[in-house]
């Protein structure tokens, strides 16, 4: 009898430490275009987005996670190969991965997971090898891009852990004539951006907007429906990320804050305590290592980034000094690239005759044009005049914590000089140890910057920034 006792103990204790080593299933889930202070959690008050506030009180909010690009595929490819845009040899929009370099889900399928990609597909036809799964027909996946996203989780293997990579269309131009999921009223349920101007057109273009940032809000909730109907909450680590800021004037393409800092949600409930905050500086090229860390795989060389799992235990520590982004052609041609700090942000702008105001379907919006008419009575602001400045600074540096909007251009204040000449320093030693490059011959404009009407010019590329010193070769990591 005792000897039985003793051998059902063992198996009890046993199967704990079994189900302790189960590895962790991973969703990752990458909003379009969608601001960090257009979700609830982030202080947001009008946008109704439930599910979402929820994965932050039942997880870990990040509040300065910055993107490498504020650009589609560029940041995508940035986050797959966890390496700078120079550096994936992808650096503009719609320009695919090279078969050589590492993609993380790659690695996890190498070692057991199922992978899977729903929604959009914007990396590349090598990146196919990835995923055992694809699912990237727009019809199937519905207008937003979720429709997949209950199917994929009831038809995997399962035998296997899994990685899925779910990429909806929200909050991407152009918007749907009708969502499912919470509505917003124009009237009461916006908060028009500093950088716009607030007219029935942008009201309306904004509600489009949050309409679809609730659809997808929607999905995310029936998702976690389903992981607790499978009995898969506990030990799913779920991601909630988006690729660039909003699609409107002073936001997307560019590299402030409205453009390349992004909501970074993560809930885990066998691995992150509910309802912290970590304000620690992370780059999204730290997204790849930390995913496979917590899979148990090491990043190889070619990946940029470092890991930052222990700040799902810790998060008060401290990680990055530094993060780094870079704007290229998108639509437009462009070269501009930043350093920042918790303090500071310093720009460099080599295309300084050039507007910046975001993408064709931003600068072609209702928004745009409101704020092109609002222009000619002279009533912008600084901030949205910025969007249609021209000539623009060649450097910019901003007090991140005196003026958050970053809207003051304190390169000539003296009392600034030793911040500036640091971070200088600090940016010259970041392209030069991964390999960046100016060429002269950048992508040219596809389109009118006014009319939005395509030039002759287009479909023609130019030199890629890094390929003349085979950046996608340079695997030095700058610094830290």
């Amino acid at each position: 009898m005792t000897r039985r006792y003793t051998l059902l103990i063992i198996l009890f204790f046993s199967g704990i430490v079994a189900h302790a080593a189960e590895p962790v299933n991973i969703i990752f889930i990458i909003g379009d275009d969608i601001s960090w202070d257009d979700i609830g959690a982030y202080g947001n008050g009008k946008v109704k987005t439930p599910n979402l506030n929820k994965l932050a009180r039942e997880g870990i909010k990040f509040t300065n996670m910055f993107l490498t690009a504020s650009s589609c595929s560029p940041s995508r490819t940035s986050i797959l190969t966890g390496r700078y845009p120079h550096n994936t040899g992808a650096a503009e929009l719609h320009a695919p991965l090279p078969a050589h370099l590492k993609y993380f889900p790659e690695l996890l399928k190498q070692k057991g997971y199922y992978t899977a990609l729903a929604g959009k597909w914007h990396e590349g036809p090598n990146t196919r090898r990835a995923y055992d799964t694809l699912l990237v027909n727009q019809a199937q996946n519905g207008e937003g891009g979720e429709a997949q996203w209950v199917n994929l989780l009831k038809s995997r293997p399962k035998n296997k852990p899994f990685f899925f990579w779910l990429s909806p269309y929200d909050a991407h131009r152009p918007w749907s004539a009708t969502t499912n999921g919470p509505q917003h009223d124009p009237a009461r349920d916006v908060e028009v951006p500093p950088t716009l101007v607030d007219t029935r057109e942008t009201r309306q273009d904004l509600v489009a907007y949050y309409n679809e940032i609730a659809r997808l809000d929607h999905y995310v909730g029936a998702l976690e429906n389903e992981l607790a109907t499978q009995g898969l909450s506990e030990n799913t680590l779920i991601i909630f990320m988006a690729d660039n800021g909003r699609p409107f004037p002073g936001s997307k393409t560019r590299l402030t804050d409205a453009g390349i800092k992004t909501p970074f949600l993560v809930k885990w409930p066998a691995g992150i305590g509910a309802g912290q905050i970590c304000q620690s500086l992370i780059s999204a090229v730290d997204i790849a290592p930390t995913l496979l860390a917590l899979a148990g795989i090491g990043a190889g060389p070619t990946f940029q980034g470092k890991s930052f799992a222990q700040l799902f235990k810790k998060p008060d520590q401290e990680f990055r000094k530094y993060i780094f982004a870079e704007h290229n052609w998108h639509d437009y041609e462009a070269y501009e690239r930043a350093v920042r700090t918790k303090d500071f942000l310093y720009i460099i702008n080599k295309r300084p005759e050039l507007d910046n105001g975001g993408p064709i379907d931003a600068n072609q919006s209702p928004s745009a044009k409101a704020l092109k008419a609002a222009r000619k009575t002279g009533k912008l602001s600084p901030l949205q005049e910025d969007a249609l400045k021209v000539p623009r600074a060649s450097e910019e540096f901003f007090d991140n914590f005196k003026d958050p909007a970053q809207v003051e251009n304190l390169l000539a204040n003296n009392t600034y000089s030793k911040q500036i000449q640091t971070l200088k320093k600090v940016l010259a030693q970041w392209q030069t140890d991964t390999g960046d490059t100016t060429p002269k011959h950048l992508t040219p404009d596809w389109y009118d910057r006014e009319t939005g009407e395509a030039l002759p010019a287009k479909d023609k590329r130019g030199e890629m920034p890094g390929a003349a010193r085979n950046a996608d070769r340079i695997n030095a990591k700058g610094p830290f």
